[in-house]
């Protein structure tokens, strides 16, 4: 059964017993939100207090309590909560002259080379996944979590998503079959997330 609450996610997590989930894909604020407002984009508003405060330890201790394995994007700036690995996936952006980040990196737990994923992406409207545009700062493409669900995970996962943001997580998990637990602390946030997979549903039966 899918789960999606508009919770603190330590609330959330502490619901569960050790290693409850096989797999956690999870997108933390990296704290990096002075540089980010600097870009100057409609979500500067938002910027302000969504990506201003990093995780603790406390947080990523829970996260490993209660999963098997995790994938954690922002991997570099939490380094120091997290074991030494070369397991690292990069996902490059292919966005040309972006005034932001060419890519992200994603720590993970998984016995792995270094992988990498390409695809275009500045966050703006892109085909039926985003047919309303960018609703959240840190927003990434359904088809990255289809990836990482298609490499990573294993038929039956049952997969957390710990910050749920705009959903593109738990769209790909409901696409390829797998359930999910998923998490997101700010109202406007969880509503437009809430929204945007009410579509992916509809489209979803329209197409069947």
């Amino acid at each position: 059964m899918n789960r999606f609450d508009n919770i603190d996610c330590m609330q959330g997590m502490a619901e569960y017993e050790d290693n409850h989930f096989d797999l956690a894909i999870v997108d933390p604020p990296y704290g990096a939100g002075d540089k980010l407002m600097a870009i100057g984009n409609a979500y500067e508003k938002k910027y302000k207090t969504f990506d201003n405060k990093k995780p603790d330890k406390i947080y990523f201790d829970e996260l490993f309590r209660v999963s098997k394995n995790q994938i954690i994007w922002g991997g570099n700036y939490f380094t120091s909560f997290l074991y030494e690995t070369n397991a690292w996936i990069f996902w490059d952006k292919n966005n040309g002259e972006s005034k932001g980040s060419d890519g992200e990196m994603a720590w993970t737990s998984l016995d792995i080379l270094l992988k990498k994923f390409k695809i275009h992406w500045t966050g703006s409207a892109s085909l039926w996944e985003d047919t309303n545009g960018k609703i959240h700062p840190t927003q990434k493409p359904v088809a990255l979590y289809k990836w990482l669900l298609t490499k990573y995970a294993k038929e039956g996962d049952l997969i957390l998503d710990t910050h749920v943001g705009s959903a593109s997580s738990l769209i790909a998990c409901e696409d390829m079959g797998f359930e999910y637990v998923g998490f997101e602390i700010d109202k406007d946030y969880y509503d437009s997330a809430q929204k945007r997979l009410k579509q992916f549903r509809s489209q979803l039966k329209l197409a069947i």
